[in-house]
């Protein structure tokens, strides 16, 4: 079973490329997400689907089928059903009935991670982020804009983010994925995006291009001085106390844990 909570970098590859398969799986993501969806134009579907695969890679694969309502869904459904898959992404998540309907016809035992892009997602997020099947919650933050008619930028989407964090948290599942950053002519921007999503408490974020990968995986990484503060604040023993001039008590030192475990 993957731990799809440990998942950072997630890179998107076209599904009708098979031939940029082992090249994303060699990217250093640690998810490859072949994609049915948006990066497949309408006539190129059928043939997409017919080359699906997981053999190229012993990192887990995940696949974006197209969203419930489409005319390709229900074959997207069956072709994937085949696939020994770490999850599968289901777009224009809305309708937690829909998502409950989906992971039926998958059998049950197939994670969904649903793609929260639009107004009627992040309204009922919560019930979405509570549906038996959904394993964890990404964000279409360019859909979303696009249903909104506002910004791509951090200040407008800030509520939104946090709404996802928290419906996770209410759920009990792992925290969300951050969406794509579109920029790909300078990789600093995809950190800091991603380090902007980790202070909201976001885990990890979809990628568009392998270049992308490494500076999302290192945003995501305590830093040096993170490690270093979280030791000073464990050493402080009990109760309260002041590390750096700052007060220390269990609140603090639970996030000081956290820093911890994930540098093993």
């Amino acid at each position: 079973m993957v731990d799809l909570a440990s998942i950072r970098a997630p890179l998107f590859v076209p599904a009708n490329r098979p031939e940029r398969f082992a090249r994303a799986a060699a990217s250093g993501a640690d998810t490859v997400i072949l994609d049915l969806e948006d990066a497949v134009a309408a006539d190129a579907k059928d043939a997409a689907r017919a080359v699906l695969a997981c053999d190229f890679t012993d990192l887990p694969v995940i696949v974006r089928i197209n969203a419930v309502g489409t005319v390709w869904h229900e074959a997207d459904v069956a072709a994937v059903r085949q696939l020994p898959l770490a999850a599968v992404m289901l777009p224009k998540a809305e309708d937690p009935a829909m998502l409950a309907s989906v992971s039926l016809k998958l059998g049950g035992d197939i994670p969904l991670i649903a793609l929260v892009e639009s107004a009627r997602g992040i309204a009922r997020v919560q019930a979405i982020a509570a549906t038996p099947g959904v394993a964890r919650l990404a964000f279409g933050s360019v859909d979303f804009c696009a249903d909104l008619g506002c910004v791509h930028l951090r200040e407008v989407l800030l509520p939104v983010r946090l709404q996802l964090v928290l419906a996770s948290r209410l759920a009990g599942i792992a925290a969300p994925v951050d969406g794509v950053t579109v920029q790909l002519d300078d990789v600093a921007v995809a950190h800091d995006d991603a380090a902007h999503a980790r202070a909201l408490g976001m885990t990890g974020k979809l990628c568009i291009h392998p270049r992308q990968v490494a500076e999302v995986k290192r945003a995501f990484a305590p830093t040096e001085a993170e490690v270093a503060w979280a030791r000073r604040v464990l050493a402080s023993g009990d109760g309260a106390a002041s590390v750096d001039g700052a007060m220390v008590d269990e609140p603090v030192r639970i996030r000081a844990r956290a820093i911890l475990t994930e540098v093993g």
